[in-house]
């Protein structure tokens, strides 16, 4: 009897240290591309709404592909038990192509680092980036016209970036 109540509690105790499964702690509610034409920028930008609570101590990870080519973007930011959304913004991004989606892997991880919810997803563009000019509109906090862009001649270089790859 007492190998059977022993049996019994070093599976109870097993069980309780074992990693909980992953399952949905967040959903995906929002996700597109934000091209900001004063400062010639465009930036992923994904919206997460939590579906059950998240411990203090948590943090996100998330990889944007980058449509130049080579290695992805990569964020990783704390997470906050109160937030009523988490929201997920790439570092500017550059060559945009309207209708090819571009991937997007999002990790959620618990205080002790292990992985408690994996997010994959995709963005298409429904604008083309060569529509933003590569370089800024305005300069400084006064909003000055970039002397780069707006030429003292009266020229002005809306040329979009250069060197994107062929889709």
């Amino acid at each position: 009897m007492r190998s059977v109540v022993a049996v019994i509690l070093a599976t109870l105790a097993l069980t309780a240290c074992q990693r909980e499964e992953q399952r949905e702690i967040a959903k995906v509610s929002g996700r597109m591309f934000v091209f900001n034409y004063r400062v010639a920028t465009a930036t992923y930008l994904v919206t997460l709404q939590p579906n059950a609570p998240i411990k203090d101590g948590s943090s996100i990870e998330a990889e944007f592909e980058n449509p130049r080519g080579g290695d992805a973007f990569s964020i990783k930011e704390p997470l906050f038990p109160k937030n009523q959304k988490i929201v997920l913004q790439s570092p500017p991004v550059e060559c945009i192509r309207e209708g090819r989606p571009y991937a997007v892997k999002i990790r959620l991880k618990a205080p002790d680092g292990h992985v408690i919810q994996t997010i994959e997803t995709s963005i298409t563009s429904d604008t083309d980036q060569s529509l933003l000019p590569a370089k800024p509109l305005v300069v400084g906090p006064l909003y000055t016209p970039n002397p780069e862009v707006f030429k003292q001649d009266g020229t002005t270089d809306m040329r979009p970036v250069q060197d994107c790859p062929a889709t």
